[in-house]
């Protein structure tokens, strides 16, 4: 049986992280990626990393905002960015301010076909995938 309805998009997901403002910073200087701090309720101010349409909610750790998953911990995230800039200009504007590449430029499969991806962590520990389409 299929859903009555469609899924368009994912319209953001959370990372659980050891230092919201560290997070920041690091996804600022790395990816451009600009924080947004936010009201979610009358006095609860969360933080959000925001990129073109899209956005990474951040939730503290060890005291996640509710709703949270079953076992929100740091470190746990996978997740691919797709940039038009080419995979060689951005791993050395990474390499340039000290992240390490895991996995240097290879061959993986997106949603939409064949990408040319570099892999890196995040200062907690998520696994980064920034990808062009080829």
């Amino acid at each position: 049986m299929t859903a009555p309805f469609q899924i368009d998009r994912i319209d953001h997901f959370v990372l659980t992280v050891a230092d919201v403002d560290k997070t920041c910073a690091f996804y600022g200087k790395a990816l451009g990626m600009t924080r947004e701090d936010f009201e979610a309720r009358p006095g609860d101010i969360r933080s959000a990393l925001i990129f073109g349409r899209n956005k990474i909610n951040l939730h503290p750790f060890p005291s996640p905002y509710e709703p949270k998953g079953v076992n929100p911990v740091t470190g746990a995230g996978d997740f691919c960015l797709i940039t038009e800039t080419p995979i060689a200009d951005v791993m050395a504007h990474l390499e340039g301010l000290g992240v390490e590449i895991e996995v240097k430029p290879s061959k993986r499969t997106g949603a939409l076909g064949e990408l040319n991806s570099i892999y890196f962590r995040d200062p907690d520990g998520n696994l980064v995938e920034v990808s062009n389409y080829v």
